[in-house]
C-alpha cells in the first residue's frame, strides 16, 4: 500500500510547480508559430532567389510553363515537407529513448540505430544495387530494427535486466561495430562509397514526393504510437520495480516504445541520412521548458525538433551560395554546443 500510495505524490511526475498548464500550452503555440516560421523560409528562402510573390503564385496560380513555379512545387515543397517528418521523427524517438532508457543522453545514434540503419544501406547498395533513395527505406527500417534488438538483447543479460548502464554501453559498443563494418563494407567498394558518401552527410536536398510518400506511413504511424505513450513512459521513468507495482508489463511497455522507435528512425534515417544532435539535443531543450512530464515533453520535441532542421536546412543554403551545406553538417554544429551546454549544467540529469 505505501508503494502503490506514493506514486500519488506530486514528486512522482514531477511537475514541480515550473510551468502550468497555461503556460505550457502558451509555449506549444509559441513553438507552432516558429515552425510555421521556418516551413515559410523553407519555401522561399534558397540558393536560387526566387521572389516571394512568384512562390505565392505557384501555389494560388500555377503555371506549369513557368520553371521557378516547377522548381518550388516538386523541389522546395517535397523537402520542406521531408524537413518536418524528419525532425518530427528524430524529436519524439529521442524523446522516447531517453525515458526508456532512463537515461538523459540516450540517443539514435548514442545507441547504435542510425549505425544499424547505415550498415544495411551500405549492404543494399553493394548487394542488392541499390540507386534510389526510396529504395533505402526497407533497408534502413530492417538496419534500425536488428540494431534495437541487439542493442536490448545485450543489455537484458544478466539478472538485473536492461539497466539504464547497460543500455548505454550495449548502444555505444553495437555502434562502434556497426560503424566498423561499414567502413570494412565501404573500403571493398569504391562506387558504393561514392553512392554512400551523399547520402552518408544526411540532407534533404535532392528528396522528391516520392521519398515523401514512401516514409510518411511509418513516420505516422510511430509518431502516433510515440504520442500516445507519454503517460506508460511517465510510469517506466519511476523505475521497473514501481512500474510493477502499477501493475505495468515492463517488457510489453519497452517493445511498444521500441517499436515506435524503430519506425521513426528507420524512417527518417532511410530518408534523409543519419541527422545527429536532434534526437539528443531537443528533448533536453523542451525539458527545460516544459518540465520532465512527457506527456508535454512529446509534443514539443515534435514542434521543436522540425525547427531545428528545417533552420539549419535554411542556412545551410544561403551561408555556401551558389552551393550548399547539407543539414546533417549544421545540425551537429549548432546541436553540439547545445549539447554541452545543457551537459555542464544541472538539469540535464532531471531526467
Amino acid at each position: 500500500m505505501n508503494a502503490v500510495s506514493s506514486v500519488t505524490r506530486p514528486e512522482v511526475v514531477p511537475d514541480r510547480g515550473r510551468t502550468g498548464n497555461g503556460r505550457r500550452s502558451a509555449g506549444l503555440l509559441v513553438s507552432g508559430v516558429a515552425l510555421l516560421v521556418v516551413c515559410v523560409l523553407s519555401l522561399v528562402v534558397g540558393a536560387k532567389a526566387i521572389p516571394a510573390s512568384t512562390v505565392v503564385d505557384a501555389f494560388v496560380a500555377f503555371d506549369p510553363t513557368n520553371n521557378d513555379h516547377l522548381f518550388v512545387r516538386l523541389e522546395r515543397v517535397p523537402r520542406t515537407v521531408l524537413g518536418l517528418l524528419v525532425g518530427l521523427a528524430l524529436g519524439l524517438a529521442g524523446t522516447v529513448m531517453q525515458a526508456v532508457a532512463r537515461n538523459p543522453l540516450a540517443d539514435p545514434g548514442i545507441l547504435g540505430i542510425n549505425a544499424g540503419a547505415s550498415l544495411l544501406v551500405v549492404l543494399g547498395i553493394t548487394t542488392f544495387g541499390l540507386t534510389t533513395l526510396s529504395g533505402y527505406v526497407w533497408f534502413g527500417f530492417v538496419g534500425a530494427a536488428l540494431a534495437a534488438v541487439v542493442v536490448y538483447g545485450v543489455s537484458s543479460l544478466g539478472r538485473e535486466g536492461a539497466t539504464p548502464i547497460k543500455l548505454a554501453l550495449a548502444g555505444a559498443a553495437a555502434n562502434a561495430a556497426f560503424v566498423s563494418f561499414t567502413t570494412a563494407v565501404l573500403l571493398t567498394n569504391s562506387d558504393a562509397f561514392e553512392q554512400f558518401r551523399l547520402w552518408q552527410v544526411g540532407s534533404l536536398a535532392g528528396r522528391n514526393w516520392e521519398v515523401v510518400t514512401s516514409v510518411t506511413p511509418f513516420i505516422a504511424i510511430g509518431a502516433v504510437v510515440a504520442l500516445l505513450s507519454g503517460g506508460l513512459l511517465n510510469t517506466l521513468a519511476l523505475g521497473d520495480d514501481m512500474a510493477r507495482a502499477l501493475g505495468q508489463n515492463i517488457t510489453r511497455a519497452r517493445v511498444l516504445s521500441g517499436l515506435s522507435v524503430v519506425l521513426l528512425c528507420g524512417a527518417a534515417t532511410a530518408a534523409a541520412g543519419p541527422i545527429g544532435f536532434v534526437g539528443l539535443a531537443i528533448p533536453q531543450v523542451a525539458r527545460l521548458i516544459s518540465g520532465p512530464d512527457n506527456r508535454w515533453l512529446l509534443p514539443y520535441a515534435a514542434l521543436l525538433a522540425p525547427v531545428l532542421v528545417l533552420g539549419a536546412d535554411v542556412l545551410g543554403r544561403v551561408i555556401a551560395r551558389p552551393g550548399e551545406v547539407q543539414v546533417g553538417i549544421l545540425t551537429a554544429v549548432v546541436g553540439a554546443p547545445v549539447f554541452i551546454a545543457l551537459v555542464r549544467g544541472r538539469r540535464v540529469s532531471s531526467l
